[in-house]
């Protein structure tokens, strides 16, 4: 019999459907399409792309010239300008501003074919590291509210190019899924003076029946109103609010369990195409008692159709204890 899971942090309910069960090997990729030889983010074509904002590599490099292990540029299409004010002005009854913002491009590694699950683990790292320097360099803009981080890989999950790259989008608002998330936290911090998501860390490893891995500081699981089959989350293991805190000591450790689930839904679903997300508090909050950054994996393998458009409710063919199971067995 199907179930109605609520999600405890904003009161979604999604629609977890035993009755159409999907195994792994149920699901296939979509053909990627041929993108084209010559490719901008590799190394040695660095005047091809908008100059770097940020690269890591060898200390004696010359900007915007080969030897970099991770490096940020402006995209070069972006969805919204740097330059200008935001304005916002009424339209008789609608509301409205400018498009201003940024969006980086940080390119995960010279090489072209190297995805997270085959680089070194302080490779990895390295991207974490540049994300956190971007958010406290980016935060100093008055006009920016919040700093959306997210990984498309595979055109199905929205990537226009094949070389492994993530990207940064700074907004001058707080996005409404983010808002909710921080809300339902605290109203649930408001009435049982704990956090939400700590709970949930808690409950998780008790149960161990959606765990995926873990390690000292991190722990991964399949939600319990997971919207789509195979959904991961990654959280601290302990309370933070802020994914800019980050501390020397867990990057390292976020970098391993990070791999290490990429690398098993590589092998469970035969290297599907994702979008993966990091939900971090807005830029002007102080700590947040009742919130927690966190990452969202989400492997494309269904589509969303009229119904789930239509009423808000998920359709998960693959129950999370089940897409657990398949993935914590995977090496």
């Amino acid at each position: 019999m199907p179930e109605l899971r609520r999600d405890p942090i904003i009161g979604r309910w999604v629609i977890i459907s035993t009755e159409r069960g999907k195994r792994p090997t149920d699901y296939r990729s979509e053909e990627e399409p041929e993108m084209g030889r010559f490719c901008p983010f590799c190394e040695g074509h660095e005047d091809k792309t908008p100059p770097e904002i940020l690269a890591y590599g060898d200390p004696n490099r010359e900007k915007n010239k080969s030897g970099w292990r991770v490096r940020v540029v402006p995209n070069k299409f972006p969805v919204l300008q740097i330059e200008g004010g935001i304005n916002r002005h009424g339209d008789g009854m609608y509301d409205k501003m400018n498009g201003i913002g940024a969006h980086e491009v940080l390119i995960e590694s010279p090489q072209h074919n190297l995805e997270i699950p085959n680089l070194e683990d302080n490779r990895v790292e390295d991207i974490f590291w540049a994300f956190r320097d971007r958010i406290i360099d980016l935060r100093r803009d008055v006009r920016f509210e919040y700093i959306l981080i997210f990984k498309n890989k595979g055109a199905a999950a929205g990537a226009s190019l094949t070389h492994p790259h993530s990207q940064l989008i700074a907004t001058p608002m707080v996005p409404v899924r983010v808002r909710q998330e921080i809300q339902g936290g605290k109203q649930y911090f408001e009435y049982k003076e704990r956090c939400i998501f700590c709970d949930m860390v808690a409950q998780e490893l008790a149960s161990n029946v959606r765990v995926v891995a873990e390690n000292d500081q991190f722990v991964a699981f399949e939600p319990f109103a997971a919207r789509f089959p195979f959904e991961t989350w990654i959280l601290p293991k302990n309370h933070d609010s802020h994914f800019e805190d980050l501390q020397k000591s867990e990057a390292l450790s976020l970098s391993k369990i990070l791999k290490k689930v990429l690398t098993k839904i590589k092998i469970v679903l035969d290297d599907p195409p994702y979008n993966y997300i990091i939900h971090n508090s807005p830029l002007k909050d102080a700590p947040l008692p009742h919130f927690h950054w966190h990452i969202e994996i989400m492997p494309k393998l269904s589509k969303i159709a009229g119904f789930e458009w239509g009423t808000g409710f998920y359709i998960n063919p693959t129950p999370p204890e089940e897409a657990a199971q398949f993935l914590k067995e995977a090496d």
